[in-house]
């Protein structure tokens, strides 16, 4: 059974009084939810109907709903432009502070790695190649040479 629901399955047959005020609270938290990615005024918009920003906002949100204690992103910034990721860089790093949160970023846009990751594990053909602070990856000489395609002088 789901932790956040706090209702058997007769209560939601019956629609008992612990029902309706287990189903009160969890729309009240998912309204809270939307704020914080200023969606609460598309509530009842279907989800497909959303821009692709938003779309990839409201993912967040869902998987924020479940109260996880590790938030796992893959590529969060797919098909954004420049400005919807700064945007999405600055909630990210909110949200990790509101919701104390580890966040496990899989992100190819190494602006968004840089100003959100504390440690960062660089793969190359599946094998790791560095890891480290941001500071020490953008130095590395395995992690330019894979991505940016320049020989590094190993002397």
């Amino acid at each position: 059974m789901n932790q956040n629901v706090k209702y058997g399955l007769m209560s939601s047959f019956l629609h008992l009084p612990s029902y309706a005020k287990a189903e009160k609270e969890l729309e009240k938290k998912s309204i809270e939810l939307l704020k914080i990615f200023h969606l609460e005024g598309k509530k009842d918009e279907m989800a497909k109907n959303l821009p692709y920003g938003e779309q990839r906002h409201l993912e967040i949100v869902r998987a924020l709903a479940t109260e996880p204690s590790v938030l796992l992103l893959d590529e969060p910034a797919a098909g954004m432009n420049p400005a919807e990721t700064a945007q999405l860089t600055d909630l990210i790093q909110s949200i990790r502070k509101q919701f104390n949160l580890t966040i496990l970023l899989i992100e190819h846009d190494m602006s968004l790695v840089m100003k959100i990751c504390e440690r960062i594990y660089v793969l190359d053909y599946g094998q790791i190649i560095a890891n480290g602070t941001p500071e020490e990856i953008k130095t590395n000489k395995r992690v330019i040479e894979a991505y940016l395609g320049e020989e590094v002088d190993n002397a």
